[in-house]
């Protein structure tokens, strides 16, 4: 028998066809940055540290997709009551690597690093036309649990 509330999970799912040229980081940044506020409210504001990384994240993926692999295609946005997890799918096979150490002085070559850093987690998943570069940000911090009396 089970006891206590059971909770339901609230999914909200985006998928937008991205087009090559100038632009598209800024559109899935806008587009991202929309969901984060339609979705989460207070929580998904611009002012936030999660939303400030889950924007920068976009960027860097968005970025590597056309720099290193090919073209993006797509960008997926799901989102739970907690966190918000996006994929960025491009026509490379190549799974991301980092080339050598994360040296901050560098002009680029930050996004991978960036990734280890801010995201709660991160992976590639291959598909039939390239690959799927995916993260996760927590957006609304678990409450911390009650000390014992």
């Amino acid at each position: 028998m089970a006891t206590g509330k059971e909770s339901a999970i609230t999914v909200r799912s985006l998928r937008y066809e991205l087009t090559e040229g100038a632009g598209v980081v800024a559109e899935c940044r806008a587009l991202t940055q929309r969901a984060l506020r339609e979705w989460f409210g207070a929580a998904g504001g611009p002012e936030r540290a999660p939303v400030a990384d889950a924007l920068l994240l976009v960027s860097e993926v968005v970025t590597n997709a056309g720099t290193h692999g090919g073209v993006p295609y797509e960008l997926c946005l799901d989102g739970t009551d907690r966190a918000l997890w996006v994929q960025v799918s491009d026509t490379s096979s190549e799974p991301p690597r980092p080339h050598g150490r994360h040296r901050a002085a560098r002009a680029s070559g930050h996004g991978l690093y960036l990734l280890q850093r801010l995201a709660a987690r991160w992976g590639t998943i291959p598909r039939g036309v390239g690959k799927t570069v995916w993260f996760e940000v927590l957006v609304v911090p678990e409450a911390p649990h009650p000390l014992p009396a």
